[in-house]
């Protein structure tokens, strides 16, 4: 008697927290786990992936569907990467499906093949001969078999819109396709890098010597101290053994001065995986990393899910930042996976920044980390000096005290470089009537509108929403005014206070398009722009070598956030755009504005440095009990009527079997109440540890489930969140 068929669970690429049970095909192999197929889902035909292969269902095998379709021979990911995947989706409680669909590439959600040939096309014997004589050709189809005898590329026949009338005249026997197997990337040049410092030497022998296997790393460098460099140096060695390299960066704008340069130094091909490529270039670099053809990877959160045959070094750059953390949909910490990946693929991680997060740190002191110091910069000048503009003592200039543009006109005499710092975006945060004491707000947030002078609108940087400029109060007629500063305000005023110096600004206004941030950077690095002014786009590690003085403008706006992470952010964003001081042959100088220079974190940054800060802010950690000293998780809820937002969360609440030491607190509302015309609410959950609140989520999330919930209304669970206000 024949085997039975075995049983496929299939996970699509929706909210559902369950697996479906199919039978496999009547032909052909059966789909290992981590292959996509093709099934029927309700009335319609989904691509799914296969999770797992059982032997029995809880439905007779009369009532289960075949697979319609199989997309994959193989797996799209290797034994450890689909392991780690799934873990993931356990740990931070979310359906499986959108987790396995979140880690591919947007044309293999849709079902584009994985491994497909490059096809290029020709002209057949009968399309020279029609080209040739002449018959009664279409200008479409004229234009066509002209590309094609030209050696046109698919890609161009597509953008020159002839996809339909190839079609035809294939099937005419006029064209023949062609396979080629796809292209590797070009490798880098290979160049030399410089000679180590005694520091850096010591942190790539401890790597390169320590027992084979997982160790993780804290590779904790004082701005320009060199961690690329000993990435680099790194990377080498692997690539000697035959190995892969992962490289996580956490925004975008890093990647291309990250790339420039890995590709300069290492001689085999680097891909980048982020967001702003294209759906082709983005499955490019994602089958030259899965093939072994791309040794390097550097990408952004979701690069962390590349398949890599031969991983043999995990590197996470810049450790820190909260961009690492995805705040939407599969809510993941990109550290913390390449972390449990290393560790599961048996390799070594390096978690790199000169601000570490306090998480980090305390791993060390737990000793699940291993600490290594950089504790010089590379070049003579060393660190900057900092100091404070106390605010109450100095008239100000939109926002820049005396003191701080009499250094600027001094570096800028001196032929160095300026970069001015404010974190805030637009002409001015309000727009408010003196008459009546009137305040431009947003109609769906629980926010101000910001001014934007020169598109003459009003415009939410929360949910978007934007208007027209008033010049006069609609409710009592009077002029209204912009009260505040930000990049676009001070872009003028420094203009009218320094005519003729050429000015960079670097904000999300201003670098919108492919190619911005890159453009930006080559001004100032070329030299041609001598004032750099921007948000925290600028503090994300780039290398301005010729910046000798930084001011920091509006650095009390984290010294009394309700979030208790808002210190330690403020902190490491103060030093990271104090970093760019003083990176070159010369002495860099730093300036912090404040009104409250007597602010203990102020104080301590000055005098102590970061790691002086980090110790007393763990220590405070320590005493109230938040982390890393304990494990949260938040249930998120939003919905466009509160009483309905507090009542769910009421009833959540009363489903959760807390136990123990744990502690759920709330409903409560989020720090911004209203959204986007949506009223958001938090409960929170405590534990000292990590397993009973893993289990309580465990058992609570079914329940959930089955909540009712008025139409209109989502939640979301966030496990290890990095804002809880």
């Amino acid at each position: 008697m024949a085997p039975s068929p075995p049983i496929l669970q299939v996970v699509f690429d929706t909210p559902l927290r369950r697996r479906f049970d199919y039978l496999p095909p009547a032909d052909g192999p059966v789909p290992a786990p981590g292959a996509r197929v093709r099934a029927p889902l309700g009335r319609r035909t989904a691509v799914g992936v296969v999770a797992a292969v059982a032997d029995h269902s809880e439905l007779p095998r009369s009532r289960l569907k075949r697979l319609t379709g199989v997309l994959d021979p193989a797996p799209l990911w290797d034994p450890v990467t689909f392991a780690l995947l799934l873990w993931a989706a356990d740990y931070y409680h979310h359906p499986a499906g959108e987790v396995l669909f979140a880690a591919m590439p947007a044309a293999l959600r849709a079902g584009r093949p994985a491994w497909q040939p490059d096809l290029s096309w020709r002209l057949s014997p009968a399309g020279h001969a029609a080209l040739a004589t002449g018959p009664r050709l279409g200008s479409r189809q004229r234009e066509l078999l002209q590309l094609v005898a030209a050696g046109a590329a698919a890609a161009a026949i597509t953008s020159a819109g002839l996809a339909a009338t190839l079609r035809d005249l294939a099937r005419r026997g006029w064209l023949e396709s062609v396979e080629h197997a796809p292209p590797v990337p070009d490798a880098g040049t290979g160049s030399a890098g410089p000679e180590l410092n005694a520091a850096q030497a010591q942190a790539c022998a401890a790597i390169a010597t320590a027992p084979g296997g997982y160790a993780a790393w804290l590779l904790h460098g004082v701005t320009g101290s060199g961690k690329t460099e000993v990435y680099l140096r790194l990377i080498e060695r692997v690539l000697t053994g035959g190995g892969q390299v992962l490289v996580l960066v956490p925004e975008i704008a890093l990647t291309p001065q990250l790339l420039a340069r890995f590709r300069e130094r290492l001689p085999v091909p680097v891909v980048a995986l982020h967001s702003s490529l294209g759906d082709g270039e983005r499955l490019a670099g994602w089958r030259a990393a899965a093939s072994g053809a791309a040794p390097v990877v550097i990408g952004t959160r979701s690069a962390v899910f590349t398949p890599l045959p031969a991983l043999a070094l995990v590197v996470v750059d810049e450790e820190h930042d909260p961009s690492l953390k995805q705040q939407e949909g599969f809510r993941y910490s990109a550290r913390d996976l390449a972390v449990a990946r290393a560790q599961r693929q048996g390799v070594p991680v390096v978690l790199g920044s000169a601000t570490p997060s306090l998480e980090s740190l305390a791993n060390v002191a737990s000793g699940r980390y291993r600490r290594l110091e950089l504790p010089d910069r590379t070049n003579q000048a060393g660190q900057p000096r900092l100091s404070l503009i106390d605010l109450r003592h100095h008239a100000c200039r939109d926002g820049i005290a005396q003191p701080a543009l009499a250094a600027m006109e001094r570096h800028l005499g001196a032929g160095g470089q300026v970069l001015v710092y404010l974190n805030r975006r637009g002409w001015a945060p309000t727009l408010f009537c003196p008459g009546c004491g009137w305040v431009a707000p947003c109609r769906a947030c629980d926010a101000r509108l910001t001014v934007h002078l020169r598109a003459a609108r009003l415009r939410c940087h929360h949910c978007g929403a934007e208007e027209r400029l008033p010049f006069a109060c609609a409710r009592c007629g009077n002029e209204v005014r912009p009260v505040g500063e930000g990049t676009e305000r001070l872009e003028a005023t420094l203009g009218e206070l320094f005519p003729g110096v050429p000015l960079a600004r670097i904000d999300r206004d201003v670098i919108r398009r492919r190619g911005d941030i890159e453009r930006a950077l080559e001004a100032v690095a070329s030299g041609r722009a001598r004032i750099l002014l921007g948000t925290q786009m600028l503090t994300k590690g780039h290398d301005f070598p010729a910046v000798t003085l930084v001011v920091v403008l509006s650095a009390d706006q984290g010294l009394f956030g309700a979030d208790f992470r808002a210190s330690e952010r403020l902190a490491q964003q103060i030093v990271q755009v104090a970093g760019r001081a003083g990176r070159g042959d010369r002495a860099g100088e730093v300036l912090i504005q404040s009104a409250f220079p007597e602010h203990p974190l102020l104080v301590s940054l000055i005098t102590e440095g970061y790691t002086g800060f980090a110790r007393r802010a763990l220590d405070e950690r320590r005493a109230a009990g938040w982390p890393p000293w304990s494990h949260l998780a938040l249930l998120c809820a939003d919905g466009p009527a509160r009483d309905e937002v507090y009542a769910f969360l009421r009833a959540a609440r009363e489903l959760a079997p807390v136990t123990g030491r744990l502690r759920l607190l709330g409903p409560a509302p989020a720090a911004m109440e209203r959204r986007a015309g949506r009223h958001r609410a938090r409960l929170l959950l405590e534990s000292p540890s990590r397993a009973p609140l893993q289990q309580l989520l465990s058992r609570w999330l079914p329940a959930l489930e089955g909540l009712r919930r008025p139409r209109g209304l989502r939640w979301a669970m966030d496990v290890d969140p990095l804002e809880v206000d």
